[in-house]
């Protein structure tokens, strides 16, 4: 799960305008570099922030499908990469075996690449445990911002 899932650099980094400034800060802060595809992350997650300061943080919460495939195959990670055929069988057949069926045709939502379709099924599995009160977290117990909120992938 390792090179699934990336470190999230601190929040200077996301305020800064662009990748170039980003990248220098994130050296600055941290000794490494910032990745392209973890700037790509930086509208959604200044949307996600100002989500959260309008709702007073309790209604926020932070999954990631890779996770959420951990936790379905007994907290062990997979074996095959989510764009291989094996990795993709693997994932659609844990979703099953949860309950989800994914249908051969997917209408519309067919022209997504098929490991974004397993990858919001993930997350829409976790959704469903945050809602019941039945979800686990990374790291367990959370962290807490400066507010006392909790700072964790749920899965």
């Amino acid at each position: 799960m390792r090179g699934s899932v990336f470190r999230v650099p601190p929040r200077a980094v996301w305020q800064e305008e662009q990748y170039e400034a980003a990248n220098r800060r994130c050296r600055e802060l941290t000794g490494a570099g910032l990745s392209r595809q973890s700037w790509g992350l930086a509208a959604k997650l200044r949307e996600a922030n100002a989500c959260l300061a309008d709702t007073g943080g309790d209604r926020l919460f932070e999954v990631h499908p890779e996770v959420s495939f951990w936790a379905l195959n007994g907290r062990t990670p997979l074996p095959h990469r989510k764009k291989s055929w094996s990795g993709q069988t693997t994932r659609r057949s844990l979703l099953a075996a949860a309950g989800i069926v994914l249908p051969d045709d997917l209408g519309d939502a067919g022209r997504a690449q098929p490991d974004d379709v397993l990858d919001a099924a993930a997350a829409a599995w976790s959704a469903h445990r945050i809602a019941q009160g039945r979800a686990g977290c990374l790291p367990d117990p959370p962290q807490r911002d400066e507010r006392g909120r909790p700072i964790a992938i749920w899965y």
